[in-house]
């Protein structure tokens, strides 16, 4: 049986730094939990995932849920789901890709993961290069956002060309 609650998962707090672990391991594909949506508003906080092109949601205990270039975990909006993209060990840090998620960040930040794809300034997928969300999951309210940007782009580049 697969458990989708929030039980397997546990806040651990080292020097006022929060992080998400989990309480047991999980294989790649396997739901972990589901995304809280009792609280959706349509500005973005800290505390928040942004779940399609207006609306966020308030995750509560998945706040806790750091950001990495080389995440270990998605969040699938279109299911409401948090999903390992690896194997998973128990009490393992949990990390997703916020861009993956968010177009622009309420509060940008230096990414520190030391990945080797660092995108080192973690601001919103509108600030990253195709080349590099090319590699990511990216949720559907991403993706048209970033194909309504280009398809802007293109138009305003054709208008320069008329000029």
């Amino acid at each position: 049986m697969v458990s989708t609650t929030m039980e397997t998962l546990a806040i651990r707090t080292e020097n006022k730094f929060r992080t998400l672990v989990t309480k047991r391991a999980y294989k790649m594909g396997e739901v972990i939990c589901d995304i809280p949506s009792e609280n959706i508003m349509d500005k973005p906080s800290r505390f928040t995932v942004q779940v399609a092109r207006d609306k966020h949601t308030h995750v509560g205990k998945l706040a806790a849920l750091n950001h990495s270039c080389d995440p270990n975990v998605i969040l699938d909006t279109e299911n409401m789901s948090m999903v390992a993209c690896k194997d998973i060990a128990k009490g393992e840090e949990l990390y997703f890709f916020y861009p993956s998620t968010e177009w622009e960040m309420n509060a940008p930040f230096i990414c520190l993961c030391g990945a080797s794809n660092c995108i080192h300034v973690v601001a919103g997928a509108r600030f990253l290069p195709l080349s590099t969300l090319e590699h990511h999951y990216l949720n559907p309210h991403i993706r048209d956002l970033m194909i309504e940007l280009l398809h802007g782009t293109k138009q305003n580049l054709e208008k320069l060309k008329v000029e």
